[in-house]
Formats: C-alpha cells, sequence, structure tokens
C-alpha cells in the first residue's frame, strides 16, 4: 500500500508516493538523507509544527496542515538553511518538491487528504482516504 497526497479543492494529485515520518527519529532525519525530491514524492512529517532545512541539499515547497487536513500556512521554495516557525494549529507538515504548490494551485484553506491505495492500482484511481493522525498515535 502506498499514500497519495490530493489538493480536494483543485483535484490536483500533489504526490503519489508519500513517505510518512511519523516517529522522533524519522522525523529528525526528514529528508536530510536525500539528494534530492523528484516530482510525484513527499513527505509526511506528523505530528510537526515547523521545519527547516539545514543540511539539505535542494529547495522545497512546504504545507503546514490542521488536524482536519486543511493548509494553515504555505512555503513555496523554500530554500536550504532556512527555518519556518510552527503555525498555530498545525498538525503535521507535508515537504514536496519545489514547484508543486504552484503547478497545483495550492492555497491556505484548501484541503489535503491522503488516500491509500494499492501500487497496482490503475493511474487515477481513488483509494481509501486516510484520516490525519493525531499526535497521540504517533508516541515513540
Amino acid at each position: 500500500m502506498a499514500l497519495i497526497a490530493r489538493n480536494i479543492d483543485t483535484g490536483f494529485v500533489m504526490a503519489d508516493k508519500v513517505g510518512v515520518a511519523a516517529t522522533r527519529e524519522t522525523r529528525r532525519v526528514g529528508l536530510l538523507k536525500h539528494a534530492s525530491l523528484p516530482a510525484g514524492e513527499a513527505l509526511w512529517i506528523v505530528p510537526s509544527r515547523g521545519v527547516h532545512t539545514w543540511g539539505m541539499r535542494f529547495s522545497i515547497d512546504v504545507v503546514a496542515l490542521d488536524e482536519r487536513g486543511i493548509v494553515i500556512d504555505r512555503i513555496a521554495h523554500m530554500k536550504p538553511g532556512r527555518i519556518r516557525l510552527p503555525r498555530r494549529g498545525t498538525a503535521g507538515v507535508l515537504e514536496l518538491p519545489a514547484g508543486t504548490l504552484d503547478r497545483s494551485g495550492t492555497t491556505i484553506g484548501h484541503r489535503i487528504e491522503f488516500e491509500r491505495t494499492s501500487t497496482d492500482a490503475p493511474a487515477g484511481s481513488r483509494g481509501t482516504a486516510v484520516p490525519m493522525p493525531r499526535e497521540s498515535e504517533h508516541q515513540s
């Protein structure tokens, strides 16, 4: 099973290969070991309230989501060596390849839905919606 992230307001599939960082270790490492973030890939960091790109070698787009999946902060083309302080109400952040937010038309107030879909499902098929996890579900 794989996760995809879809902007419900625009219908745009933001990523069809979403990794999840839900433990202290995976949240700490994030994308630091990556040389790039290819189109279609993303990292969902939950719980997370803010992000940094210290030690990264590439720019990313970031959306902060509340517990319902509503975009409450949007950072396009966040360069390496930067920090984005937490925004009130953030439950998790989705890190995407730079340029994804502009291509998808994603703005504050839009809703991002995560779907669980089989890796062998036909392109464009809809899977099962995955609720935003709560912090208590991912204590480590």
